[in-house]
């Protein structure tokens, strides 16, 4: 089956709660969670005026196809309240597609690997706890490489 590399966020209510829950409803709905980082406190990306993000990588292993995916995290996201209001405003829960096993994708719903990631320091982060040797597969650098090159300079903070 094929490995997906999923990144959670959360920024409003109980933050370390809605992950677990998170991780537990893409256990059931999606398939198997072999690997999370650890919980990183990051400042908010893009729309920088609200409170800071809970991140957290996940290594799952799936049957789904990559849009079927997408749907079980969009249900994840609902079941925990996500209310789409401002793009990159403040959310109960996030749950962005990083990598694909090697694929390249591009439809009108989803893009494979996330086109931002190599620019997120609070994705590449906790991506590194799991998958630092994993290679992207349209830059052809690994996950520690394109951290190392990474430009974004806000604040990540492991805590546990």
């Amino acid at each position: 089956m094929p490995v997906a590399y999923l990144l959670l966020g959360s920024n409003l209510g109980d933050r370390a709660t809605i992950l677990r829950e998170a991780l537990q409803h893409l256990q059931e709905v999606a398939g198997t969670v072999e690997a999370v980082s650890g919980l990183y406190e990051t400042a908010a990306w893009g729309l920088e005026d609200q409170p800071p993000f809970l991140n957290q990588a996940v290594q799952l292993r799936t049957s789904l196809l990559p849009e079927k995916l997408l749907d079980a995290c969009l249900a994840t996201e609902q079941q925990a309240g996500r209310q789409r209001l401002v793009r990159w405003g403040a959310r109960t829960l996030d749950v962005d597609i990083l990598l694909y096993e090697d694929k390249v994708l591009h439809t009108p719903r989803l893009t494979v690997p996330h086109p931002r990631l190599p620019e997120r320091r609070f994705a590449l982060v906790p991506l590194a706890d799991i998958a630092a040797a994993v290679t992207h597969p349209v830059l052809k650098r690994t996950v520690t490489e394109l951290l190392a090159s990474c430009q974004d300079e806000l604040a990540v903070t492991r805590l546990k």
